[in-house]
């Protein structure tokens, strides 16, 4: 008998490399011999195979590897799995802004920010914003792609959305350092730019226990700086000032209460702020944070994500229509169509915002030790023309190869894409198109469906149609008939009485624990005509509102009561001439309420 080596093999014999279906069952392997039986050497395959695919039984998902190699640790993956998690703790900090805000008495001040292109972001900060959107949007964000993959295709934040959205600088210099800060060197900086003595900086750093300083101490020692103040002190109070911006909008991180000292380097010389490519260096760190999250076990998300809320209300206009629930969200998302999507937002304001060449720059971009990728030829219907099936993603540099990433964004002319790369233009304006086999090939390399069908929730009303037999259990059907009656209630408005959603509250509730087990069907009553107006055209740039549009034209009428007549006094009768008067010594009692006396 031939003698076996470590693991199993035996001496002489060809190994061969697990599979991955292998490694992941752990099957031991068998010895072949390819001479002896040709047909027992196991080849690649390439299609389907529902025994190898990580998603057994699921109707969408990676069947090609080759982009999305890491996708087995994402968390849609861990969702189709049956593993679910909260939506994400969200770090904004659009009411810390309003805490220090430039008013006449700070006129320097504000000039000085003005001339730096960041004045845009003081006002421009939302104080609210959804967790469960930013969650479901998060589960299909794509490390490889920088990419949102959508039912339809791919979609992602681009520079043209920084300027027309923030307006602020995307060309200039890289944001880029070329050593992270010692304690000593933030001291140093603190007291150099800021004007704070050594004590002070020393207890800060030390208190953050980091290279960060506290939003509340920038305003604790600098927001009361006013025109009147040394010319000093006005200059500290403003490179303080820039600090807290930054740190409140475009590097917000996941501290929640602080910011890093090193954007301090940026402020050194004020008339070079606005030199900087601010546009840029917000996308790589919000890229670097959608891909942060997309991790099982993050729970936390940071980044502008003014920014991110404002690009969906923008290109998503209808999903502020839904409930703001987690799993409604990711339904909606399930199956939302192009037809349904803004692809060209801007097109009606190009006179004040037009399109900058940059946009179309197909490299990499910086923020700090941040190198993330940027692929306008996967979202190619966002800048009006028609999707193609582009290359593959382009590979960054580390970020300690400075030179070779700062050649690449300096001769950024020489990395757009050609018009021959960028293919024909869009028959019509905001179509959406694509190649006719661009989806045959999306469908192999993405996952385009995150919830499982088997866990659908029934808060849509196709989701419920579609629910699988084994799924429709008893508790799914009273959830499914309590929601739908609470959506047409809520889709009325508030021209309803308050009766109308006491009622139907009462009633939702009797449909969740089973009270009208003896009804065999629930029948909602006829509703009065009423006449919904179509939703304004929404304001460029505005924050969403959210609101409940009128029901789609398969679902029933909302509930909507008309309140009832006033009630009509009987006419008085006539006196009687010929009738005695009436006796006023006569006891009368009137009941006025009932821990009142009585009146005689």
């Amino acid at each position: 008998m031939p003698p076996r080596t470590r693991g199993g093999y035996t001496s002489g014999a060809p190994r061969r490399r697990p599979t991955g279906s292998e490694r992941r069952r752990r099957v031991q392997l068998r010895e072949v011999d390819p001479a002896a039986d040709p047909d027992s050497v196991e080849h690649p395959q390439h299609d389907r195979d529902e025994t190898e695919e990580v998603f057994v039984g699921a109707p969408r998902g990676p069947i090609d590897r080759c982009i999305l190699r890491s996708f087995d640790k994402h968390i849609a993956a861990k969702i189709w799995l049956g593993e679910d998690r909260a939506p994400l703790k969200l770090v904004n900090h659009g009411a810390k802004l309003q805490l220090w805000e430039l008013d006449m008495e700070r006129s320097c001040i504000y000039e000085t920010v003005h001339r730096s292109g960041l004045a845009s972001l003081t006002s421009c900060s939302h104080r609210v914003v959804s967790k469960p959107m930013f969650s479901a949007f998060c589960e299909r964000w794509q490390p490889e792609t920088t990419t949102f993959h959508m039912l339809f295709g791919e979609m992602t934040i681009t520079l043209d959305d920084i300027a027309s959205i923030l307006h602020i600088p995307v060309i200039g210099s890289m944001i880029s350092f070329s050593q992270p800060l010692h304690v000593d060197d933030v001291n140093a900086l603190l007291v150099e730019l800021l004007g704070t003595t050594d004590v002070e900086a020393s207890r800060e750093t030390e208190q953050c226990r980091s290279p960060l300083v506290r939003l509340l101490w920038l305003r604790d020692h600098f927001s009361t700086i006013t025109d009147a103040s040394s010319d000093d002190d006005i200059v500290f109070a403003t490179r303080a000032f820039l600090l807290h911006l930054v740190g409140c909008t475009l590097f917000a991180d996941k501290s929640a209460t602080s910011v890093a000292v090193v954007y301090l380097e940026l402020f050194r010389d004020l008339s070079m702020v606005g030199s900087y490519a601010w546009g840029a260096a917000c996308l790589a760190y919000l890229y670097r944070q959608l891909t942060t999250a997309t991790r099982f076990e993050v729970r936390q998300l940071g980044g502008y994500l003014t920014l991110l809320q404002a690009w969906i209300y923008e290109h998503f206009p209808e999903m502020f229509s839904s409930p703001d629930i987690l799993q409604s969200v990711r339904e909606r998302l399930d199956r939302l169509q192009i037809s349904e999507v803004c692809w060209e937002p801007y097109v009606d304001h190009r006179a004040e915002h037009p399109l900058p060449d940059i946009a179309w720059y197909s490299r990499c971009i910086k923020c700090r030790q941040v190198v993330e990728p940027y692929h306008p030829e996967r979202v190619l219907r966002q800048f009006g023309y028609i999707q193609t099936i582009p290359p593959r993603p382009f590979t960054p540099p580390r970020p300690d190869r400075t030179i070779l990433l700062e050649q690449y964004w300096e001769r950024w002319t020489d990395h757009v894409l050609t018009d021959q790369s960028r293919g024909r233009r869009c028959q019509y304006s905001g179509s959406g198109e694509s190649v006719p086999e661009y989806m045959a090939w999306y469908d192999r390399i993405s996952h385009r469906i995150v919830q499982p069908p088997q866990l659908r929730s029934g808060f849509m009303t196709d989701a419920r149609s579609s629910l699988p037999s084994h799924a429709a259990s008893t508790s799914d059907t009273r959830a499914a008939r309590a929601l739908t009656l609470l959506r047409h209630v809520i889709s009325g408005g508030r021209e309803q009485s308050v009766d109308v959603f006491w009622g139907a509250l009462n009633e939702a509730h009797g449909i969740l624990v089973g009270s009208d087990e003896t009804s065999a069907s629930h029948s909602t009553p006829s509703p009065a005509p009423a006449s919904h107006s179509t939703p304004s055209p929404r304001p460029f740039f505005s924050p969403p509102t959210f609101v409940y549009p009128p029901p789609a034209s398969d679902d029933p009428p909302p509930l909507i009561v008309p309140p009832p007549p006033a009630a009509v006094a009987p006419p008085a009768p006539t006196a009687d001439p010929s009738a005695p008067a009436p006796d006023c010594t006569a006891s009368t009692t009137v009941y006025v309420r009932s821990k009142r006396k009585k009146k005689t």
